[in-house]
């Protein structure tokens, strides 16, 4: 079969999010033809490239969301008037007070991330705005299915405006749009956050929502493009999705949405900020909130399979308007032989060191962890805490870091055996690829234990390598910690160091637990965290919406006569049966901000194009 892949800034660029799991799917499954429809976040991605194809890639089509220039499109009285309806039933829909279905989801998650930020961080910057954004939240539930149509409608409308005017950027950006985002704020029943939204909250709320809709103006709906397609896989909700549910509305391709990360949430936990990087006012957040949700909601309703990569995921889903009928958890491949030797081979690991791996961020919470390790020491002295990870991107990764390196050096100062000995520090700070720890599987082989001390987790995804090493783990209660965990390791309250540090001493003084918590995790990662599952579950996935919604295409010739066998057998046998170079180009040229010339592909794993010598050309370029 045909597979429409539509990402959004990951695959098939060399960074960004996804990009892992995409290639080993699109290299697994060769039997079927893959065409990627990607919308990139930035230059630099742009500028970096693609990662190399595999041959099963017979189509790349990309467009930016970072940049959008007027795309110059005159509109009649007729369309101005059509655009003026549409806006106005889309800001309508968005602002609908009525919707009792998400809010316990949205104010839970503002608890959540005011609980899980430290002092100054993401909990305050929820704090502040938490009252609007629940109420947005609540908007972003679903709510009624009136309210739900109505925003459907109004965003099909202004698909079909856009493919027969051929744009939408410069209606999406007018006065028009802003006024009628302000009639729907003052309408009655209206969000009571948004009631208080100023010009400059609309603008910023009209900037974004234009943004997120840039897919409306491409011109990939045709039958050449999407159209030509048996399914259209999006690797993320949000405005990944937006193109399959375009293809489902023109050509009724069969949709299936799959969230590792659920966007929505992601919203919540993300900057707060306009794109100009201002700070957004809590009217605006609440609108864009409602605005995200919505548009989640109608993906939810129009995908035939929804796919989260676990329950904490799922929750979510449900909660903003997902079938539960329609749900399939399919946990997220890792590659697993990488770690087969530490996994495989007997403990040789140091008893006396725990081990942390990952990102160095606030979320990540290393100020318990340190707190939790001060009291070890007080019942098994002989412990070393190796802390190993980068910082996260940004002045505020390499700011908590500094902290956190204040912080281990005032409770643990340099300790020497005897007077004419050096000191040492019993917690050290490594990043992979150094001498101490030279690759990922040599740091989790260096500890008895694996910690993870997270306020705040989606997949854990260190935890799941550690599981695959056999090591035991002690974790935190959060995200998908103890669905992935299982019983195969031990779990305790985020924020309570105590009770981290009691669950390490209990484990470093038992070995032979140690041993059955550690070949139980490793039995564990390896029936439900492998690629090879991730990919069969998906292939099966495939087949089931194919059986059940095939898509039905009826050609005719120059007088509308229907050709029965225009389309021939061989289509529907896997291999090429033409060659790829004949495909047609869509008859309406795409947006001009949309257009460019091919990019070259660099070999998956290189960091840029230069780093691998001479690029390899990746398919089709650009339109």
């Amino acid at each position: 079969m045909r597979i429409g892949l539509l990402t959004e800034g990951g695959y098939p660029y060399v960074s960004g999010d996804a990009r892992l799991w995409c290639d080993r799917l699109v290299r697994g499954l060769g039997q079927h033809e893959f065409d990627i429809y990607a919308l990139s976040r930035s230059e630099q991605q742009e500028d970096e490239g693609w990662i190399e194809l595999p041959p099963q890639v017979s189509r790349v089509r990309t467009a930016p969301l970072w940049t959008a220039e007027d795309d110059g499109v005159g509109y009649g009285r007729r369309a101005r008037r059509r655009f003026a309806e549409c806006y106005e039933e889309l800001a309508a829909a968005v602002c609908a007070g009525d919707a009792p279905v998400g809010s316990a989801a949205f104010e839970g998650s503002a608890g959540a991330v005011g609980a899980g930020g430290p002092a100054g961080s993401a909990g305050s910057a929820v704090a502040a705005g938490s009252a609007g954004a629940a109420e947005g939240g609540a908007a972003a539930g679903g709510g009624s299915a009136a309210v739900a149509d109505r925003f459907g409608s109004a965003l099909y409308g202004l698909a079909e405006l856009a493919r027969d005017e051929g744009g939408l950027v410069g209606a999406l950006r007018s006065e028009t749009a802003v006024r009628a985002l302000e009639r729907a704020c003052r309408a009655p029943g209206a969000l009571r956050a948004a009631r208080g939204a100023r010009v400059p909250d609309l603008l910023t709320v009209a900037a974004q929502m234009e943004r997120t809709l840039r897919p409306l103006s491409l011109d990939w709906y045709e039958d050449d493009g999407l159209g030509s397609v048996d399914l259209c896989h999006a690797t993320s909700g949000g405005a990944a999705a937006l193109p399959g549910l375009l293809a489902r509305h023109f050509a009724g391709v069969p949709l299936l949405v799959t969230e590792y990360g659920v966007q929505l949430r992601a919203h919540y936990l993300g900057a707060r900020e306009d794109l100009e990087g201002r700070a957004a006012s809590s009217s605006a957040r609440a609108l864009l909130a409602a605005f995200h949700g919505r548009l989640a909601a109608e993906a939810y309703r129009q995908a035939e399979i929804i796919t989260p990569g676990n329950t904490h995921a799922r929750r979510w889903q449900e909660r903003c308007g997902a079938d539960r009928a329609r749900i399939r958890t399919v946990y997220p491949g890792m590659e697993a032989s990488r770690f087969s030797d530490v996994g495989e081979s007997a403990e040789a690991a140091d008893a006396d060191t725990l081990v942390w791996v990952g990102r160095i961020e606030p979320a990540k919470d290393l100020i318990s962890l340190l707190h939790a390790f001060a009291e070890i020491r007080k019942d098994e002295p002989k412990t070393r805490l190796r802390i190993v990870g980068a910082p996260a991107e940004g002045l505020e990764g390499a700011t908590y870091l500094a902290h956190c390196k204040s912080l281990a050096a005032q409770l643990f100062p340099d300790e020497a055996d005897g007077v004419h000995t050096v000191g040492d520090n019993p917690v050290s700070f490594e990043e992979i690829g150094g001498p101490e720890v030279p690759t990922l599987p040599e740091a989790y082989e260096a500890g008895a234990v694996v910690v993870l001390s997270s306020v705040v987790e989606g997949f854990p995804i260190s935890l799941v390598e550690a599981m695959f090493c056999g090591r035991a783990t002690v974790s935190t209660d959060v995200g998908a910690v103890v669905e992935v965990i299982g019983g195969t390791g031990l779990v305790v309250p985020p924020r309570n160091p105590r009770a981290l540090a009691e669950a390490c001493v209990s484990l470093l003084r038992d070995p032979e637990r140690r041993a059955r918590l550690g070949a139980a995790a490793r039995a564990r990662a390896l029936e439900l965290f492998t690629v090879e599952q991730n990919i069969a579950a998906f292939h099966g996935i495939y087949l089931d919406i194919l059986s059940r919604c095939p898509v039905r295409r009826v050609l005719v010739d120059a007088s509308g006569e229907p050709l029965p066998f225009a389309i021939p057998a061989e289509v529907h046998v896997p291999g090429r049966w033409a060659d790829s170079g004949t495909r047609l180009v869509a008859g309406r040229p795409g947006p001009g901000w949309a257009a460019g010339p091919p990019v070259r592909g660099v070999p998956l794993g290189s960091a840029s194009g230069a780093a691998s010598g001479e690029p390899v050309p990746a398919g089709e370029g650009a339109w």
